[in-house]
């Protein structure tokens, strides 16, 4: 968790959802400064490798930016699957699209982005899969550093999808980090050197939602957004942030097996399967 999500907003959208002052980007921007903004399409099945959009604050102090204010400033566009700076591949990033906020402040792949670079990753809604035995008995999913039947357990098992989101349609404001890559196989000078990735933290689920899997993102407040994007953000004001995921407003829905396919990406994959008349678990795989 999190492996999968959607995204539908324009650039437009989320620069208001956000709250986001309007910028021009000058066609000369240096991209080993400052991550790239693309346009990006709808995308209702969001898997790792994929290019994504990322709200993020002030640049790190010591960049020449350090007047800007706190909160939310910049939509920008980075590859979700994070590649450490000393990385020798980009593919490791495919490993690394989940940073875990338990030991996102220790693990050497992550340490360095927790610290000073930090963002919003914008989701319309996120997916998980509750395991469904045999015998029609569900249980939530695991994960593989908690578990050590995990495989075992997901081989053996049907996959239930589940939509988690506002019940109000406010987007979500995922807690992600970012980091910069430099490919050595090109040239410095070649913008395709330059690669910006995120990965998401994930935290234990709450109550409300630890029937689906025992991990969830961590989904951060309006009011938290300033403090986890300030670079000067201390340890202790960054773990509590992490804490207060409001799942109180979290809704589920139970959707179509048509999301455990990439292949498969539109607006119905959110529908609940209820509300399709597909009458419950009978989609099942």
């Amino acid at each position: 968790m999190c492996g999968r999500y959607a995204q539908s907003r324009n650039r437009n959208q989320l620069r208001l959802a956000f709250d986001l002052p309007e910028e021009t980007i000058p066609e000369e921007a240096d991209p080993r400064a400052w991550p790239p903004l693309e346009d990006l399409p709808p995308d209702y099945n969001v898997s790792p490798g994929r290019s994504v959009y990322a709200v993020l604050g002030p640049p790190p102090r010591g960049s020449g930016e350090a007047d800007e204010p706190a909160g939310p400033r910049h939509l920008r566009t980075l590859r979700w699957g994070l590649v450490p700076s000393w990385a020798k591949d980009r593919n490791i990033g495919y490993r690394m699209i989940n940073a875990r906020g338990e030991t996102v402040a220790d693990k050497p792949a992550f340490r360095a982005a927790f610290r000073r670079r930090r963002c919003l990753l914008p989701a319309d809604a996120y997916y998980e899969w509750q395991l469904v035995g045999a015998d029609g008995r569900a249980e939530p999913s695991t994960s593989p550093a908690t578990d050590p039947h995990h495989r075992r357990r997901k081989a053996k098992a049907a996959k239930r999808p589940f939509a988690v989101r506002y019940g109000d349609d406010e987007p979500l404001a995922m807690a992600g980090i970012f980091e910069r890559w430099r490919d050595p196989e090109v040239d410095e000078d070649d913008p395709a050197a330059w690669l910006w990735t995120c990965a998401v933290i994930t935290t234990e689920a709450a109550p409300e939602l630890a029937h689906i899997h025992e991990r969830m993102p961590v989904i951060l407040s309006r009011d938290d957004w300033a403090t986890w994007l300030d670079p000067d953000s201390g340890a202790d004001e960054l773990a509590h942030v992490m804490a207060a995921t409001p799942a109180e407003r979290l809704v589920s829905d139970e959707v179509s097996t048509d999301v455990n396919s990439i292949r498969n990406n539109g607006p119905e994959l959110l529908t609940p399967v209820a509300a399709a008349g597909d009458g419950g678990s009978d989609t099942l795989f």
